[in-house]
């Protein structure tokens, strides 16, 4: 199974949008992307169930038509942490379902770009979390940084707890979420020397499709999945 997992520092810190910058990046470059939203939590009632905004997000941008029970096989309508939400609607998750699902979606791809929930310690439910969902894909991980105050401690806690877990943190790419941010150059500046791996991008002041750093934002990645 090749592909990206990607976590953020905290919930609300741009991973949607960064998945689907890197989604349209390697759809760009020619490679069939599956998505993967394991676990979300605050839904809508459709005709046809639950849909949760970033996982439809996720399959449009992955070229729609994808099974929406294997991209997203956890929706809960509740927008608050998973295990609550998982509680709430009398559901436990199951890494070896979401693993199920994980493989059937690679096998439909090129590369699997999943999408995790809140940070890397979010709880999904009883003994399970972000880190050890993460851990059982096996995938290079791709920490969001939210760019707005508090980032500096948020990324390197979040780093180096993804280091010492044994994953292979292969990068941080950051998300301009707060526009009146105070000296934004100065935080990227800072966390470029603090975390312990390569600065993949910024969004949206590394936009794809602006300056050619589409092409560039591609190749990095491919490095990565190599």
């Amino acid at each position: 199974m090749k592909g990206l997992f990607l976590t953020g520092t905290d919930t609300d810190c741009g991973k949607t949008r960064v998945a689907v910058a890197l989604v349209h990046a390697l759809r760009a470059a020619g490679y069939r992307v599956a998505p993967f939203k394991p676990v979300a939590a605050g839904a809508e009632r459709r005709s046809a169930g639950r849909r949760n905004a970033d996982a439809e997000t996720l399959i449009a941008a992955c070229g729609g038509g994808w099974d929406y029970g294997l991209v997203n096989p956890y929706c809960f309508a509740s927008p608050v942490s998973p295990h609550l939400a998982a509680a709430e609607a009398g559901e436990v998750v199951d890494a070896t379902v979401l693993r199920g699902a994980a493989e059937q979606l690679a096998a439909q791809a090129d590369l699997l770009l999943v999408e995790g929930a809140g940070g890397w310690l979010a709880p999904l439910g009883s003994g399970i979390n972000i880190e050890d969902l993460a851990l059982a894909l096996g995938l290079p991980v791709v920490l969001v940084v939210g760019l707005r105050l508090g980032c500096l401690n948020h990324a390197q806690l979040s780093a180096d707890r993804i280091r010492r877990s044994g994953a292979g943190l292969a990068g941080w790419i950051g998300s301009m979420i707060d526009s009146g941010m105070a000296r934004r150059r100065e935080n990227i500046a800072a966390l470029r020397n603090r975390l312990p791996t390569p600065c993949l991008g910024c969004l949206p002041s590394l936009a794809l499709g602006e300056h050619g750093s589409n092409h560039l934002f591609t190749d990095i990645i491919l490095r990565i999945l190599e």
